[in-house]
């Protein structure tokens, strides 16, 4: 299976017994259904990810990519907690890709991010009187 941004191929990375599939190029992650729900629920996992110094940014700024299980579109992704964090999902297999250092920053949900995240909410709110 190909990288779908780099076409390089993928190796398998074994972290408490989920495979998840690295990229050997651009160290992006594909996260099969429901792996990347488990994964994030597993103290240290963010281990497999080797972090963003190892993205090239043309990888990066890529969004219309197919997904490299069934082939169909990805559709582009905004995590719901951290808007920063971009990925691309599959709406046939519910796959993921996400870049080099997504998934690590997925995991670090820091004290500046759930306090941006509050102010938004409670914002959001305000402006709808409630």
């Amino acid at each position: 299976m190909p990288c779908p941004k780099c076409q390089s191929p993928f190796e398998t990375i074994i972290f408490h017994d989920i495979e998840v599939d690295r990229c050997v190029n651009c160290k992006g992650l594909w996260f099969d259904m429901l792996e990347k729900e488990d994964l994030l629920k597993i103290e240290h996992s963010e281990t497999i990810d080797l972090g963003n110094e190892q993205v090239d940014p043309k990888y990066r700024d890529m969004r219309e990519i197919d997904c490299p299980r069934c082939h169909q579109p990805m559709i582009p992704m905004v995590d719901k907690d951290q808007f920063h964090i971009r990925y691309e999902s599959c709406p046939t297999c519910y796959g993921t890709f996400f870049d080099a250092g997504e998934f690590k920053d997925l995991k670090e949900f820091t004290v500046t991010e759930r306090f941006k995240q509050m102010v938004h909410t409670l914002s959001s709110n305000i402006s709808r009187g409630g």
